[in-house]
């Protein structure tokens, strides 16, 4: 599932970024020599016209090569459709022709996903997690999340990632309404500790949930210590040995640190009391820890989710407004984060490569259709991203380039060029060792 997702993501991402750039070159009238997907000896090509389709075995991205003096002689006859010997005006568009095909599939993909149907989750703390970053700024159920950094908050979703995304920048001063109604500041300070690390570790997670969980089971694994115990979904918790635990939270603590102990466990069936033994099973940690595990999971409060949450369908023309919007607040994202890197304001371990994509395309693919057109379109807004940023090497260094000559009225030096060719390189090359080892890091601790 996981190489058959990422395959699929890549052939439609590249492929079509490709595309962008060879069809505006065609419209142009361009010359275009290949049109390659995948970088290496292809293992497979085609001849269609003047151009040459292949397929190369390494899925880290594509190419379209046109006629163009700078890389070699070009037959007299060829000279007006080469690349370099078109207006600048002209080039620009063909180099922005792939960034800006991947925003306009973003949209698509964010259109089509949504037409599977909208859940708008309001900004409402259900749980918080034990001895968490939440938990530590003071993070109580019932907080109703106002504004992060003085940015307004109108969803979940915004809400927990201005959290993260401002994690190690400073405090992240998040503004809520209690449960009683008081306005009041929850203050996270971590910047620098080992606690910011661990959220990067935990893809995001500060130990806030926006749905409650009850004290009650919601499902049982098969041949887990828990059923052998004889519990089933319905079953409420009361006690261990003889000590009463009210959350879930305290079970979870409790299974934890109990592996292969024994437990006596009092719970509630039908309105009838009723007591079992239960040992978690020992699993050991890649630090060596041990931890216990039951095999049981909460049961949702499906009466507060239906309080802070609303699902509905949006129209063609509403989901394409609505996918624009997200297309637009992820780009605008990913800018802002590029900006803190530079500063030193943002973590490089949030930066993923082809393994962690791979990883997270598996999972997508597994929740279903909805959730992997999401993940393409997260995608596809970070390569379109990507791609625009004014480094060379990238299509943001040529506009840069192309835009300078228009200007100017002639090209930059050769020697600016190469300078800034080789600038371009090292630092894509250390962008791609720094994606690998935090790919490593993650998968395989």
């Amino acid at each position: 599932m996981t190489i058959l997702a990422f395959i699929v993501a890549i052939l439609i991402l590249v492929s079509l970024h490709e595309f962008g750039h060879y069809a505006v070159a065609r419209l142009f009238g361009v010359k275009v020599l290949r049109f390659s997907v995948g970088f290496g000896k292809p293992f497979f090509t085609r001849k269609r016209g003047d151009t040459e389709w292949c397929l190369a075995p390494i899925p880290l991205g594509g190419y379209v090569k046109m006629v163009d003096t700078r890389e070699g002689n070009v037959a007299e006859t060829d000279l007006p459709y080469a690349f370099d010997k078109q207006h600048p005006a002209k080039r620009i568009a063909i180099v922005a022709a792939g960034p800006i095909t991947n925003l306009v599939l973003a949209v698509i993909f964010y259109a089509l996903s949504f037409s599977f149907g909208v859940t708008e989750v309001r900004p409402f703390v259900g749980t918080v997690e034990l001895a968490s970053v939440a938990a530590q700024a003071g993070f109580a159920p019932g907080d109703r999340i106002v504004s992060v950094n003085g940015e307004p908050i109108d969803d979940w979703s915004k809400a927990h990632t201005e959290m993260v995304m401002n994690l190690e920048a400073g405090k992240v001063a998040v503004a809520v309404q209690t449960g009683r109604g008081e306005d009041v500041v929850r203050t996270i300070d971590v910047a620098g500790t080992p606690a910011a690390a661990e959220v990067i570790r935990r893809e995001g997670n500060i130990g806030l949930w926006p749905f409650k969980i009850l004290n009650r089971v919601g499902m049982v694994v098969d041949n887990s210590p828990a059923a052998r115990a004889g519990l089933q979904p319905g079953d409420t918790l009361l006690a261990a040995n003889g000590e009463k635990l009210d959350s879930w939270q305290q079970w979870t603590d409790l299974f934890r640190r109990s592996p292969g102990l024994k437990l006596a466990v009092d719970y509630e069936r039908n309105g009838e009391i009723r007591h079992t033994d239960l040992r978690p099973d020992t699993e050991e940690l890649r630090d060596g820890t041990l931890i216990g595990k039951v095999g049981i999971a909460a049961e949702r409060d499906q009466a507060w989710a239906d309080q802070i949450s609303h699902r509905y369908t949006p129209g063609i023309g509403q989901a394409l407004v609505m996918g624009t919007e997200k297309m637009w607040h992820y780009s605008t994202l990913t800018v802002k984060f590029f900006g803190r890197l530079l500063t030193g304001q943002a973590s490089m371990n949030h930066i993923s490569g082809p393994l962690t994509i791979a990883d997270v395309a598996g999972r997508s693919a597994a929740m279903g259709l909805q959730s992997y057109l999401e993940f393409l379109a997260l995608v596809s807004v970070s390569l379109g991203v990507l791609n625009l940023l004014p480094i060379p090497v990238l299509d943001g260094g040529h506009l840069v380039y192309y835009t300078a000559e228009w200007i100017r009225g002639k090209p930059l030096s050769e020697r600016i060029q190469m300078m800034g060719l080789r600038f371009g390189m090292i630092a894509m090359l250390m962008l791609m060792l720094v994606a690998f080892f935090n790919d490593i890091t993650r998968l395989f601790g």
